[in-house]
């Protein structure tokens, strides 16, 4: 059997998948079977952040492989307590943390501590958690009730947790709030809504006002963090203090890892939480392996100069093709094209794959650019001229 054929039996099509076989990497440059490259826009939907095939982290990989890889909580991992002091550090917040594999399992950590910080703070218990239009924060049963659009709430899934609810604005959660709200929960950039950054003067405000109410702040940071936005964390860029951060895609390159971090330093007690295979020592050595890498690349100002290059070449697309995007959106090397209907959209993504260009989809009608942090003048100058070529084809 071809492989589209072996996927197509044996995998079960929760994707709508494109069957270009990708066998190797080397920084924003992908290659496919048949000796094709194709610039890579996507990184894994911000996952890859140092690139493939990094040096460093190859080597951190392969060199704690030949050592240990896995073996449990019940025992003491040097490299996570070490990748925990690091986050801490970067984040410049007074916070611990907790690891697991993904997004979704970071979520269900901050969603867990809000639950038992209602249950223990307050004379009445508090249990809500009041979410966003347009958000996404996972896949898991929980994650996807608590995601803010409906269509990821189908009946065939039902019944949903209870205690579950968004609004349509920033200014519509403070009437939502009520004697049995525990947390708010926001990503500050919606990545899967379109990739649409919040005003921080608005941002700033509701943090200051869940403080005075004793309502959590949870900030989904999954895809904002690791330095995708400019800064460690957009919490950083936006100056606010969240009570509880949660994190995944870009802090192992590649290597699954989620990470939730939090104030409240002594909520869980053994017992209250855990994970078989979070923060074991592949992905802790891997994600220290990344923040040696992104802290370095963010020191030096190189990562500056590439927002800034890759935002100019943004700004050209939308000037000239204006009769297909209205703006480009977005925060660092988290950005849009927000194109005037999702026919473009359809059309250019379609045919990127055909021009050697990994992009991604986003909603509200937007292309969306998740590139490596690490991604070179040169692989965004090629990109962008494959994706004009795309563009042409299409006015």
């Amino acid at each position: 059997m071809d492989l589209e054929a072996l996927d197509r039996e044996f995998v079960l099509p929760t994707y709508a998948r494109n069957y270009t076989n990708f066998t190797h990497g080397i920084g924003s440059t992908l290659y496919d079977d048949k000796g094709r490259d194709y610039i890579d826009f996507a990184s894994g939907i911000g996952v890859n952040s140092v690139g493939h095939a990094n040096k460093n982290l190859v080597e951190a990989i392969c060199r704690q492989a030949g050592r240990i890889i896995h073996i449990s909580n019940l025992q003491v991992i040097e490299p996570q307590a070490k990748l925990a002091e690091k986050i801490v550090k970067l984040s410049g917040y007074d916070m611990r943390v907790f690891f697991g594999n993904s997004g979704a399992e970071a979520n269900e950590g901050a969603i867990k501590i809000a639950r038992k910080y209602g249950e223990t703070r307050f004379d009445n218990k508090r249990y809500k958690v009041i979410t966003l239009e347009h958000s996404f924060h996972g896949r898991t049963i929980t994650t996807v009730k608590a995601t803010g659009q409906d269509s990821f709430h189908p009946s065939h899934f039902s019944p949903y947790p209870d205690g579950f609810s968004f609004e349509r604005s920033i200014a519509d959660l403070y009437n939502a709030i009520d004697d049995e709200t525990v947390a708010v929960m926001i990503e500050l950039v919606q990545g899967e809504g379109g990739v649409q950054p919040f005003e921080k003067e608005e941002i700033r405000q509701l943090a200051n006002f869940l403080k005075t109410k004793e309502i959590l702040l949870i900030v989904d940071e999954v895809q904002t963090g690791v330095y995708r936005t400019g800064e460690f964390l957009a919490s950083n860029l936006y100056e606010i203090e969240p009570d509880i951060i949660t994190l995944a895609k870009g802090l192992g390159g590649g290597v699954p890892i989620g990470a939730v971090l939090t104030t409240h330093k002594d909520i869980f007690a053994p017992g209250d939480h855990g994970s078989t295979f979070g923060g074991n020592y592949l992905s802790t050595v891997a994600g220290l392996s990344v923040l040696e890498t992104l802290e370095e690349l963010y020191e030096s100002g190189r990562l500056h100069e590439t927002l800034l290059y890759f935002d100019a070449k943004l700004l050209e697309i939308v000037d000239k093709y204006g009769v297909l995007f209205g703006k480009e959106v977005g925060l660092g090397l988290m950005r849009g094209l927000r194109a005037h209907n999702a026919d473009i959209v359809v059309e250019a993504y379609k045919r990127a794959i055909q021009e050697g260009i990994v992009l991604l989809k986003a909603g509200r009608n937007t292309i969306r650019f998740l590139p490596s942090l690490t991604i070179t003048k040169d692989e965004i100058d090629e990109g962008f001229r494959r994706f004009e070529k795309v563009l042409a084809s299409i006015v």
